[in-house]
């Protein structure tokens, strides 16, 4: 399970990875997980060595990724455009706004100055000219924004439920973070009477009933490169993933989702007795890390070592009921199995626990089509529309409706 938290999924952010393969493989059912998202455990550090003791260079060729310094860097050209847009914002009495209000409405995230893109992590160069991209990074553009001004920051880990996407073979739970413009005094400013503003796609009343974890600079520099690993994995581009999960753990050894995803990096490449070697360096930082279990699971079962396998098995069958994906495999096999009904409960259960998805949707409106119930039929494909943002899946989709209409 990789975990992306963007997450996403939006509540999408940044990712960590589950690798796990089940003996029905329906819907590219290998289980690996990039598991993007927040640790549900506390991470307790006594006594467990940092993650680079994990580390097995002798198995990738080495690959030029960019620095952490360079993740947060502007062009200098645009930096002294927007410095220039904030002193004119000053107007005839010569007052401006605060900076950090400022610049909050200049990043505009809640107000469609920003393109939320899912899984679509970038530096801040990049994210900057195209104004578009995940939560991870919006945070990192607004950061280096920020750092030009000298504005102080605060990185937020946000508890969300978490988000259920699948790509290319994995899983993944998209997680959230968001950071906040904190106050920074000087002359000839409008003062307001809130000290931090929230930057963020969605607005401060959404994400305010959710618990938050402050984390560091460093941490969140980790959650970056972790997730562009869970993205080059996705592409079975394995050295480019080693690369950038280990920049990501040398930011910081103790995030064991970015331990998580080296684990399932060597899985991809057969170095079994690595990956377990670095699945249960997670279980010494969390001994109930689902995503983790998961993935130990199924090299114990691969090697017949059934005993242990058993140990973990009762957790993980608590664990598989609150897959959404679960459920829309099961309705998937009912359909092209043409039992409809069957199929209709399966979809409803995907449904309800992650009404979030088109092709849930799509699947129940097939469903309800071919038991005759043409009204729900076009109401979920209706739905199906409105959820997704690929194009070329609302055409699909649109097709699909089309056809609905003139039957």
């Amino acid at each position: 399970m990789l975990q992306n938290n963007e997450a996403s999924p939006e509540i999408s952010l940044y990712s960590s990875i589950v690798n796990f393969r089940t003996i029905s493989l329906c819907f590219c059912l290998i289980f690996s997980f990039i598991f993007s998202g927040c640790s549900s455990t506390s991470t307790s550090k006594s006594g467990v060595a940092k993650a680079t003791v994990l580390y097995n260079d002798s198995y990738f060729r080495p690959v030029m990724i960019p620095t952490t310094a360079e993740v947060f860097e502007l062009p200098e050209e645009m930096v002294t455009e927007i410095q220039r847009d904030y002193a004119r914002s000053a107007g005839t009495n010569g007052q401006k706004k605060a900076i950090n209000l400022w610049l909050a409405e200049y990043i505009n995230a809640q107000d469609g100055g920003f393109e939320y893109r899912d899984h679509y992590t970038r530096m801040a160069s990049v994210t900057a000219l195209e104004r578009a991209g995940n939560c991870m990074s919006l945070v990192i553009l607004s950061t280096a924004i920020a750092e030009a001004f000298n504005v102080p920051v605060k990185f937020q880990d946000i508890d969300v439920e978490p988000i259920w996407d699948r790509r290319g073979g994995f899983y993944l739970v998209n997680g959230h973070v968001n950071m906040k413009l904190l106050h920074r005094d000087e002359p000839n400013t409008i003062n307001i009477q809130t000290s931090e503003i929230l930057v963020d796609f969605l607005p401060e009343r959404s994400v305010r009933a959710y618990r938050t974890k402050k984390i560091s600079r460093e941490t969140l520099a980790g959650m970056y490169f972790n997730n562009v690993a869970a993205e080059a994995l996705v592409r079975n581009d394995y050295d480019l993933a080693y690369a950038l999960i280990k920049r990501a753990i040398d930011l910081d050894p103790y995030y064991v989702n970015s331990i998580n995803t080296l684990a399932v990096i060597y899985r991809h490449k057969g170095l079994d007795a690595q990956a377990e070697t670095a699945y249960r360096h997670v279980l010494k930082l969390e001994s109930e890390n689902v995503t983790t279990l998961y993935n130990l699971a199924i090299i114990l079962g691969e090697q017949n070592r059934l005993e242990e396998w058993k140990e973990v098995h009762k957790v993980l069958e608590l664990a598989r009921i609150n897959n959404p994906f679960y459920y829309f495999d099961m309705a998937q096999q009912a359909y092209f199995e043409k039992q409809y009904q069957e199929a209709l409960v399966w979809y409803k259960r995907a449904v309800e626990r992650a009404d979030y998805r088109h092709e849930f949707y799509f699947g129940l409106s097939r469903a309800y089509w071919a038991t005759g119930d043409e009204r729900r039929a076009k109401k979920s494909m209706e739905k199906a529309i409105d959820l997704s943002l690929d194009v070329n899946n609302q055409h699909r989709y649109k097709g699909k409706l089309q056809a609905m209409m003139r039957h």
